[in-house]
């Protein structure tokens, strides 16, 4: 055998082993490395943690929405702007006292409380230390403290309150260099509107809420005075107990009104804050600093809001206005020739749609200032011209008094049935849905009144429907619906005839005194709803 098969054959037999090894780590990937020492395997080494990444290396320009971070400058500015001339006001007043003897019979040595305190907040509208708040803030004090947002401190004097607006103006003593808010004009904010609210919320001294304001001309009740004005702006702005006093104000750092309310079952905000308009405030603050008191002008009426019913019976194209109830007599109304029935729906050209907005638009306005009044009469609208009264007018004040005067608290008074010295055989019609009696008028009646036909009111039962709207007993009713009436059992048909359908009835009547006088008396129907 030469060299070469041999160099052949080792060739072959090492290729050989080569794909046998091949062969063996394909087939059996997964036989592990069988080791001579197993009982003693080798130390298991931990898992090696990545590093976690804590933000992105690289992360994307950050979000500038232009309109939102103008507006975030302008919320700050703003803010920065009005907060130090809002203030803390703590108040002290007398206690009540009724708890007091309760205790010291409970345990002799627990002394009556002498004093009680309050807090609220108010606005710096005059460098001469004047400033706006509630009264109901500041009623009753005996001191009052004022906190500035610099941390000065004031006492302060109360200069004039107005309760029917829930305002009152008060003084700082010896202060000077003081900021002031401006004022802007609530006639121009618009429902969706931002305005912020700043106050002393729970002494949180400095508070600076924001939101919409989410409606206007509110009325909610809350001023307990027969002549109350409300006309609220309100908002979703948080206000919380200790905001009363506080600005609400519009983009422009502009007070456009002044914290009063909010509506809650908790006690704390629930969405709802109302605040008196800025331009009501001015009025009323202008003559508290300068008489004391507001010189308010008066129409004498007494008004309600128009109903459906009404619009149809009285032929308006829309619910509009405020239904004339009652007339005063010899007041601004009747000397300018409104009577009960009318329908007032504009005031110097603005329109008038709900009691608190005729309210508002009055209060505007100072005794012997002449106004024009769009009334609707009888299908067509007519214009009259009003010089408003003040409250010392002698018939003000009796109109007054007969408000003040009635209590819907006293228990309902028996019938009564004033003398009737005409009464002779003549039947008398006793309706009692409406709770009024009618007879004829007798010859002398007739002459009396100046009328051919009519229904003498013989008696008015106090708590009935007719009673409720003010008829009185002793005068000739001569016009029912504008139907006019001949005899008592005319007007007993008609009457029951409106009562059935569960109508009003505007009736006429002629007084003893020769004045004639409407009256709107709601049907019996919902007289006892």
């Amino acid at each position: 055998m030469d060299k070469r098969s041999i160099f052949i054959g080792i060739s072959v037999l090492i290729a050989g082993i080569m794909l046998g090894v091949l062969i063996v780590t394909v087939v059996r990937p997964d036989v592990p490395d069988v080791s001579l020492s197993e009982a003693a395997p080798p130390l298991e080494r931990p898992p090696v943690a990545e590093p976690v990444r804590i933000g992105d290396p690289d992360p994307p320009p950050p979000l500038a929405v232009p309109e939102l971070m103008s507006l975030n400058s302008l919320f700050k500015g703003v803010s920065s702007r009005v907060t130090p001339t809002v203030v803390f006001i703590e108040v002290e007043m007398p206690a009540d006292g009724r708890m007091g003897p309760a205790l010291d019979d409970w345990h002799p040595r627990v002394q009556p409380r002498r004093f009680r305190r309050s807090a609220g907040s108010g606005v710096i509208i005059s460098p001469r230390g004047y400033i706006v708040t509630n009264y109901h803030v500041v009623a009753g004090a005996s001191s009052i403290r004022v906190l500035l947002n610099d941390k000065r401190e004031f006492d302060a004097e109360v200069i004039g309150e107005d309760p029917t607006t829930d305002l009152a103006v008060i003084q700082l003593i010896d202060a000077d260099d003081l900021p002031v808010a401006a004022l802007g004009d609530s006639d121009e904010i618009e429902v969706g509107e931002w305005v912020l609210a700043v106050g002393n919320p729970f002494r949180l001294t400095s508070t600076v809420t924001a939101g919409i304001v989410s409606a206007l001309g509110r009325q909610v009740d809350i001023i307990e005075d027969d002549f109350r004005i409300e006309d609220f702006i309100q908002t979703d702005a948080a206000i919380n107990p200790g905001n009363s006093g506080g600005a609400l104000v519009n983009l422009r750092g502009e007070v456009v009104g002044v914290a009063t309310a909010i509506a809650t079952e908790s006690g704390s905000y629930e969405g709802y804050g109302f605040a008196v308009p800025v331009n009501l405030v001015t009025r009323v603050v202008t003559d508290l600093i300068a008489y004391g008191e507001v010189q308010r002008g008066y129409l004498g009426v007494e008004i309600r809001a128009v109903t459906a019913a009404d619009a149809d019976r009285m032929g308006l194209d829309r619910i509009a206005g405020v239904y004339v109830s009652k007339v005063a007599d010899d007041g601004a109304a009747q000397r300018a020739g409104l009577r009960t029935g009318d329908v007032l729906l504009a005031i110097n050209g603005q329109e008038i749609d709900a009691p608190n907005q005729f309210q508002s638009a009055i209060a505007l306005r100072r005794p012997d200032e002449d106004i024009r009044l769009g009334v609707w009469r009888r299908g067509e609208r007519r214009d009259f011209e009003a010089r408003l009264i003040g409250r010392d007018n002698a018939a003000l004040q009796s109109w007054v008094a007969e408000i003040n005067g009635r209590n819907p608290d006293l228990p309902a008074v028996p019938e009564t049935r004033p003398p009737d010295p005409f009464h002779g055989d003549l039947d008398l019609y006793e309706l009692e849905a409406w709770g009024v009696g009618l007879r004829d008028l007798t010859e002398e009646e007739r002459d009396a009144f100046g009328v051919e036909g009519g229904a003498y009111v013989a008696f008015v039962r106090q708590g009935g429907a007719a009673s409720a709207d003010g008829l009185p007993a002793g005068t000739a009713l001569t016009e029912i619906e504008g139907e006019a009436i001949a005899s008592a059992e005319d007007a007993t048909a008609v009457l029951d005839q409106v009562a059935e359908a569960g109508e009003t009835a505007l009736v006429r009547v002629l007084r003893s005194d020769g004045v004639t006088a409407y009256y709107d008396l709601e049907s019996p129907a919902y007289a006892e709803q």
